[in-house]
Formats: structure tokens, sequence, C-alpha cells
């Protein structure tokens, strides 16, 4: 892989993540993250219409009239969702059902709208298919993350498997209710800011 190409790819997963750095996305993490398995189906969804939508608007870039590019730009999501909505509900209703609206609001994900007028549109599928990849694996890691946490802490369970000992249970441990409730994703997803930044001192604001 090309080192631009490599580059295209690897940002979106630590320093130029949507959701940690560029702060895009954030209002699915509230939604569905209670449990993990919503939190990697949403995650897939994401990758599939951000990858799909990216390289379909840079095939049509020299076609598009630039006055009607947003309006191009959400048929072509909104028909990649609504396909995505479909195979969920063939082959995992249960999960569909749990995400509920969530799936059909990809459309308005603005990590999806940013993608596609930022750099779809001004560049080649290939590139174009990496950078839709890229950012919709850094934007699913935030979200499996923060579903972990939440539904182990939350629910002492994982996959909806009961993971802590009923020992721990018998010597006073309680799950913490708080965990499943929204604002906790938001606290999460602060704490891996916290931590990201932390590690690396580029992405620290300067007073």
């Amino acid at each position: 892989m090309a080192l631009k190409n490599k580059e295209i790819f690897l940002n979106p997963l630590g320093k130029n993540n949507p959701v940690t750095v560029q702060m895009l996305g954030v209002c699915s993490a509230l939604a569905v993250t209670s449990k993990l398995e919503p939190s990697i189906v949403m995650a897939i969804s994401v990758i599939a219409v951000l990858a799909l939508a990216n390289v379909v608007i840079s095939l049509l870039r020299n076609t598009i009239p630039g006055r009607i590019r947003i309006i191009v730009q959400l048929v072509v999501v909104a028909a990649l969702v609504t396909i995505v909505n479909e195979v969920l509900k063939a082959f995992a209703y249960d999960v569909s059902k749990q995400l509920s609206v969530f799936i059909g609001l990809i459309i308005t994900n603005c990590i999806v709208m940013g993608r596609l007028e930022a750099f779809a549109l001004g560049n080649k599928p290939w590139p174009a298919f990496l950078d839709g990849v890229g950012n919709g694996l850094g934007y699913g890691i935030i979200l499996i993350i923060v579903g972990f946490f939440r539904e182990l802490l939350g629910s002492g369970t994982l996959f909806g498997i009961k993971v802590i000992p009923e020992a721990f249970y018998e010597m006073g441990y309680e799950n913490n209710g708080l965990m499943i409730l929204p604002p906790m994703a938001l606290i999460v997803v602060a704490c891996i800011i916290w931590v990201q930044r932390a590690k690396d001192k580029d992405l620290q604001e300067k007073n």
C-alpha cells in the first residue's frame, strides 16, 4: 500500500479519529452503546455505508453538478442505509429491533456526509474507499470500547452472557445501573479522549 494511501487509512484510527479528535458521530455513541452487540452491528453498518458511499460519490464526482451535490449524496447514502437495514432485518432481526431508528439515522451521521463532501468528491475511488473504511473503523472502535465497558459494568454481561462470577456478587459487588444510561456514554468517551491525549502530546490544545 502506497504511503499516502496508508496514511489515509490509518490516520482516522488514531490522530484524526472522527469521534475522539474531530468530535463527530458522538450522538450515536450515546444511543446504541448500552450493549456490545448492537455497538458492533452499528459499527459494521457505518463502515459499509461510508466505504460504499465514498466509492459511489467518487465515481460520480465529475458528473455531479455542484448545486445539487448534497441531494445526490443524500440519495446515495439513503439507498445504502435502506439496503443495510433490510439485510439486518433478514439476518439479524433481533439486533435490528434493538437499533430501531438508529440505523436509518446513519443518513444524518455527520461523519458520513463529512467524508463525502471533504474527501470523496475530490479523490479517486480507491483512496475514497480506504478513507471510508478507515473513518468507519475509527468510529467503530470507539463504539465497541464504549459498548464493552457499559455492558460489562452496567449489566455484568458481554453479548448477554454473564461474565462477572457469582462470587463477586456474594461479596457485595453490584452492577452499576448508571453505566447503561446515555450520559455514561459521554463520560466513557471523555475517558478515551483523556487517555488518547495523555499518550499523544500532539493532540493537546495549546493555551
